[in-house]
């Protein structure tokens, strides 16, 4: 079993209010957990206009499926054009095997 999760940091330039700034954010959760079957939401600057946290994670039986499913999300969140990506970081966990 393999678990991974990708944190992307991005900017809805464009945003002036908190409403905006969450259907934006919406769309990408709820599109990246339907297309590509990851877990996803907000996890921090949910106060903030224009400054979002994104958590994407998955359960694979191989760590190269649980990558691929991560790059495809992180290219889906990047080919959106009314959002800046500030920075993204990918994290694998560890997990022992039972026996």
């Amino acid at each position: 079993m393999h678990v991974a999760a990708l944190q992307i940091t991005l900017r809805v330039p464009q945003s002036n209010s908190l409403k905006a700034k969450r259907s934006v954010v919406r769309h990408l959760v709820e599109a990246a957990r339907h297309r590509f079957g990851v877990s996803a939401c907000e996890v921090a600057e949910q106060d903030r206009w224009q400054l979002a946290v994104l958590g994407f994670a998955v359960v694979a039986p191989s760590a190269g499926y649980a990558a691929e499913l991560l790059d495809r999300t992180e290219r889906f969140v990047w080919s959106h054009p009314e959002i800046e990506v500030v920075g993204s970081s990918r994290h694998w966990v560890e997990v022992e095997a039972e026996q």
